[in-house]
């Protein structure tokens, strides 16, 4: 072997070597120029480049003077050894071979791919990071493997093959698996984050909550429920020690998915690993049954809440926010209030997400007056609101008709120092058009122009839906121009509205090229869009392209509902096909669609009146009172 190796053998010197490499890094861009330089003199060398040094790098040429005595040396530094009598390969092998240490080799191994642009296999990988494993080197091996997962180096299966038989010193303990399990979440790839942690469990490859626990959690924000528990049931069985975030992660994840008897089981599996639950705990677990819907879903939240303080777990703001968020949603102002009284008697100061839960739920009943009482609350408790609290009451006022009152709380909220957002521009204005103000509407969407707030597609929605019911089509003709110039793509609340608008004009043609539009455009029509346009046919008496448009609506995955099933009995019943319409009503019980009111009315009105009494089939049907 020639040029450093020679050297190498000849010194036996480690530091050198180590200075060598870092000289070499500093003027590799020169060596094309040291190349010419056959006099090794500084002098020389600063006049032969033509151009001013740096006193780092002059620092760095004395060196070289010292270095370049030597004759291997001097081959270096004239940029042959890489070229012709080095190596790289062999080089990291000696390097791998001496003691310089992990730090140095990845420094040469860096430099040469990204300078001389070699190639070094998965094995020469996977022994560096051996390597740099040994020497506790972590912050290394994480730039690495995330370098390496980003541009997808290696496939997951390669990695673990090789990495389990490049090193005769190979630790089942090693850090290495877990770092790369790791830079898949952080790099959002949950799926190859799941398959490396399946292979380590085949190679023996021992992890830890480091890599697990971020898995857990981008399963749960991925909505991957099923791979939640594979990857949970699997580390029990590996014995990998779960903590107090695996089972928080977990709980929440099962939470999501409303499997909340399963959520609840995993606070036995907690103690028997010597974890406590933790306010965390018991917070997911309340939320998720407020958010489950269903009867007595805030009866079981209160009785957790009941166990937690029982446990001596005090409450926290979040605790009391996520109660009183849900007692407001289920339109129980209330019990909501009951909450929040409870909790300034434990001395729980109540903030804006608190007042805005508050306030939301009144509104939702319509209670506009006990809103604005409590808006004055928060304001003299020295709770600031914040825009979105101006935009639940806006909202509550409008949907009572109090149009002048939502108009001087939203002009309020510029005199308080906030900013009205486009949700605020929009609200009021749907509140306009739904009132038939169509002139307030268009002088509130140039305040947003004036103003800079960006219109968006609901903006428009709401102007659209005001002149369509007037039968300004010349003026919604303007706004769906306005809308394609900004570049702005319809979406499905547009395509109803006009499928709404053609529906009032019995023009089922149009209605359905629209619904060909839509779903050229990637839209996927929702209950309302198949509904409205089978009532279209059904009112034109076409019961054939009626049925016709159910069954698209199956082929594309949305089941009928009893909406659906009303529009087709009273169609049929209407053209006189009463045994059809009776076909189809039993056909409803059968997949369990329950009748509601306009069912029973129309087999009152459209078959009993006429004689016709309905075979339901023994099914139950009973009326409701």
């Amino acid at each position: 072997m020639g040029g450093i190796f020679t050297w190498v053998q000849f010194t036996g010197t480690s530091t050198m070597l180590l200075e060598l490499v870092e000289l070499w890094e500093s003027f590799w861009p020169l060596k094309e120029e040291l190349a010419l330089c056959r006099n090794p003199s500084l002098s020389f060398i600063k006049r032969h480049l033509g151009f001013p040094i740096p006193q780092s790098l002059l620092d760095k040429l004395r060196r070289i003077q010292v270095l370049l005595r030597r004759e291997a040396l001097q081959t270096f530094f004239l940029g042959k050894p890489l070229i012709g009598q080095c190596d790289p390969h062999q080089f990291l092998e000696s390097l791998f071979e001496s003691e310089l240490g992990g730090e140095t080799t990845l420094r040469f191994f860096k430099w040469s791919e990204k300078e001389i642009g070699v190639f070094y296999g998965l094995q020469v990988y996977c022994r560096l990071l051996h390597l740099l494993a040994r020497e506790k080197k972590y912050s290394q091996i994480r730039s690495q493997l995330h370098g390496a997962v980003q541009v997808d180096r290696f496939s997951v299966s390669s990695f673990f093959h090789t990495l389990s038989v490049c090193s005769d010193q190979f630790s089942q303990n090693s850090v290495v698996p877990d770092m790369l399990v790791l830079a898949y979440v952080k790099n959002s790839n949950t799926q190859l984050a799941a398959e490396a942690f399946e292979r380590a469990g085949d190679y023996g490859l021992r992890l830890s909550t480091i890599s697990c626990n971020p898995l857990l959690s981008g399963l749960v924000k991925e909505n991957k429920i099923g791979l939640l528990e594979s990857v949970y049931k699997e580390m029990i069985r590996r014995q990998i020690t779960p903590n107090g975030i695996t089972f928080n992660t977990i709980i929440n994840g099962l939470c999501k998915a409303g499997k909340l008897r399963r959520a609840e089981d995993l606070i036995e599996d907690m103690k028997s690993w010597g974890c406590s639950p933790s306010v965390i705990t018991y917070n997911t677990l309340i939320d998720g049954h407020c958010k489950r819907g269903g009867p007595g879903k805030l009866f079981k939240a209160d009785s957790i809440l009941k166990e937690m303080v029982a446990m001596n777990i005090s409450p926290t703001v979040v605790t009391v926010n996520v109660l009183i968020d849900g007692y407001s949603k289920d339109e129980n102002s209330a019990g909501a209030m009951r909450i929040f009284k409870e909790m300034m008697n434990q001395n729980l100061v109540p903030n804006v997400i608190t007042y805005n839960s508050l306030i939301n739920g009144f509104c939702n009943e319509g209670k506009t007056d006990e809103a604005l009482k409590l808006h004055n609350e928060m304001e003299n408790s020295g709770v600031n609101p914040n825009v979105m609290t101006y935009n639940i009451i806006i909202n509550g006022l409008c949907k009572k008709g109090m149009l002048e009152e939502a108009r001087n709380l939203f002009d309020d909220i510029v005199f308080k120092g906030l900013a009205p957002n486009d949700i605020t521009y929009n609200t009021l204005i749907d509140g306009y058009c739904k009132a038939g103000n169509l002139a307030n509407a268009i002088e509130l969407r140039d305040l947003m122009l004036e103003r800079g707030v960006p219109l968006t597609v609901s903006t428009y929605n709401c102007l659209l839906m005001g002149f369509c019911q007037q039968g300004d089509e010349e003026k919604a003709s303007q706004l769906l121009d306005e809308m394609k110039k900004k570049g702005l793509r319809a979406d499905l609340v547009t395509c109803n509205i006009l499928i709404g608008t053609l529906y009032g004009k019995g023009q089922s043609s149009k209605a359905r090229r629209l619904l060909d539009e839509m779903l050229g455009m990637g839209l996927q029509p929702s209950h309302v869009t198949y509904n409205t346009l089978i009532d279209v046919f059904c009112k034109e008496r076409n019961l054939k392209a009626a049925v016709n448009v159910m069954k698209r609506m199956e082929k594309r995955g949305k089941q009928p509902n009893v909406v659906t099933y009303n529009v087709l009995i009273k169609g049929h019943c209407q053209k006189g096909k009463l045994q059809e319409a009776n076909r189809l009503l039993n056909e409803m019980l059968e997949k369990g669609l329950v009748p509601n009111r306009f069912t029973y009315d129309i087999i009152r009105d459209e078959m009993m009146d006429k004689g016709f009494i309905p075979d339901i089939d023994g099914h139950l049907c009973t009326s409701p009172s």
